[in-house]
């Protein structure tokens, strides 16, 4: 077994209409055991920017903290909050900088940039940047994600619709991976309002 597929996740960001989604499972598990069911895997760096770490957990954890104390040092230097891209090429730069023992995570990063365009990108383990137009995955269950959002995405999306969208391609996919699920931690962002909803797993 893979390191990256010791801790089990799913990891997607979905783009639409001047909005965007990102979404997770809520299983912790080591390997085949479950140890936890409201596992929080994606977090907000600010109300227009977050980010999803897959992999290990407990290395997602330490970037996460290095991630916030980086952008807390941009913030009060530069007196404003990143944007996705520089976001982006911070996280990249990091991962970089370690990567003779790197951090067993892969990023997923979403955000509303200038305009408020939606940005979305994930990258390996070293920082090697893979950015899209319309979804990104990540996680033990990405090969299931890749096929559900490729027959359910649509341009354009109004912020319900992508919801719906996002949360049912999440819901079908982990329950093609043994080493996912227990419902999903669903984020759609708009210029205006951020909503958080938990979705129920089919064993719940």
């Amino acid at each position: 077994m893979s390191i990256f597929e010791y801790n089990g996740s799913a990891l997607v960001a979905m783009v639409g209409k001047n909005c965007f989604a990102i979404a997770s499972d809520r299983r912790l598990g080591v390997q085949l055991q479950t140890i936890a069911t409201d596992f929080q895997r994606i977090s907000k760096i600010h109300d227009k920017l977050f980010i999803g770490l897959s992999g290990l957990a407990t290395d997602s954890q330490t970037l996460y903290q290095r991630l916030v104390f980086r952008h807390k040092l941009y913030q009060l230097r530069e007196e404003r909050d990143m944007r996705p891209e520089t976001f982006a090429s911070l996280v990249s730069s990091m991962q970089y900088e370690k990567r003779f023992g790197p951090y067993f995570c892969q990023p997923v990063i979403a955000g509303l940039g200038d305009d408020d365009k939606p940005f979305i990108c994930t990258m390996d383990a070293i920082g090697a940047k893979e950015l899209a137009k319309d979804f990104v995955v990540a996680g033990t269950a990405s090969e299931s994600l890749y096929g559900a959002c490729e027959s359910m995405f649509k341009p354009d999306m109004e912020a319900e619709e992508l919801f719906e969208t996002i949360s049912q391609a999440l819901l079908s996919s982990v329950d093609r991976d043994c080493l996912s699920g227990w419902g999903g931690h669903v984020y759609v962002v708009t210029p205006t309002e951020v909503k958080e909803r938990i979705l129920k797993g089919r064993m719940d």
